[in-house]
């Protein structure tokens, strides 16, 4: 049987009427955990910093500014479960009658498709940004594993196979069920978007796991993630000079998560009191096992900032310092005394 569902999405988009999401077309929603409200603490970081901003990402200037300054309360949004019946999965994309969610990018452009004959149930765990960042992946999707495992049997569009992920999968006991095209007689969804208590237990949790399964060294000064060239564009050109600095007058140990396993991850991050790097995914290895009073010390270009990490330490409880650099994110430089003065609100 043909149906016409990316064509019709197409056209209300095109139409300007809304786009629904796939939890409208839910049969059941049920509250996992409810909203809450947090009080948001200040970052540290010297206050002329945030005249050099000049672009932000995922969130507009005004919107990375108020969550640097902080020293407000915001609601955090309630994680629901949602069951859909008869959904079709195609492409990396949900669809129900009137709404769709899109997990990747579609390689396909025709505007019908045939029905899948193969039916699954399931649990769906994965997002747009999981599938897209890694940072994203450890932080958020393998948070909502655990939903997933609780609520049905998880799936997942895409096998666990880039970069450190299967190493992380063992680890966690992450065991989806990989599925391509094919049709839900019933599926189960969830809004875990916000950062609610309930998100801090599952992440302390995977803190625990990753802890149990590795080797740990006690308590040091920090360490320094380098970031290189790789992803996105945010090359720190003296970033080496920067990272020996850190080694030579604080202690801190250095490493490359491109040539490092988890384990060798774990055990430098696990103790120590301080996480730095270049702002980006890598860090997210450093923020899943730091402890609860460990300082996120991030280093940003001034045309790409993005408060995203500080979400995540200000939803543990943790502390989180940034420095803008001067120049782009292709090619930015940090000065060292600002570093330095930065430190040294960290350690007052």
């Amino acid at each position: 049987m043909l149906s016409f569902s990316p064509i019709v999405h197409s056209f209300r988009k095109a139409a300007g009427m809304p786009s629904l999401d796939i939890e409208a077309a839910a049969t059941e929603d049920w509250t996992i955990a409810p909203a809450t409200k947090r009080f948001i603490r200040p970052a540290k970081f010297l206050p002329h910093h945030l005249d050099r901003i000049k672009g932000t990402e995922f969130g507009s200037v005004p919107e990375i500014l108020k969550g640097f300054r902080g020293n407000y309360e915001t609601t955090q949004e309630a994680t629901v479960g949602y069951r859909l019946k008869n959904v079709d999965l195609i492409d990396g994309v949900l669809y129900g009658e009137k709404s769709s969610r899109s997990l990747k990018p579609r390689r396909r452009r025709l505007p019908i498709y045939f029905r899948p004959q193969a039916s699954a149930k399931g649990a769906l765990f994965e997002s747009w940004v999981g599938n897209r960042w890694f940072g994203n992946w450890l932080a958020d999707d393998c948070l909502t594993y655990s939903l997933a495992d609780e609520y049905g049997t998880p799936i997942t569009t895409r096998p666990i196979t880039r970069g450190h992920e299967p190493q992380y999968a063992r680890k966690l006991e992450l065991k989806p069920v990989y599925v391509r095209d094919v049709h839900f007689e019933e599926l189960i969804v969830f809004r875990d978007r916000g950062h609610n208590p309930s998100k801090k237990k599952r992440a302390d949790a995977v803190r625990e796991k990753l802890i149990a399964s590795s080797p740990t060294a006690p308590r040091h000064p920090g360490v320094f993630i380098l970031r290189g060239t790789r992803g996105d564009h945010r090359v720190l050109s003296n970033e080496t000079q920067i990272a020996d600095r850190f080694a030579c007058q604080y202690g801190f140990r250095m490493i490359d998560p491109l040539a490092c396993s988890v384990d060798d991850i774990v055990q430098a991050c696990a103790g120590a009191r301080i996480v730095a790097g270049v702002e980006g995914s890598h860090l997210v290895h450093g923020i899943s096992v730091m402890p609860q009073d460990a300082t996120l010390f991030v280093l940003q270009p001034a045309d790409r900032v993005v408060s995203f990490l500080k979400v995540l330490t200000d939803r543990q409880g943790q502390t989180y310092a940034f420095v803008i650099g001067e120049g782009t994110s292709d090619n930015f430089q940090v000065a060292w005394v600002d570093i330095e003065r930065t430190l040294d609100m960290v350690f007052s």
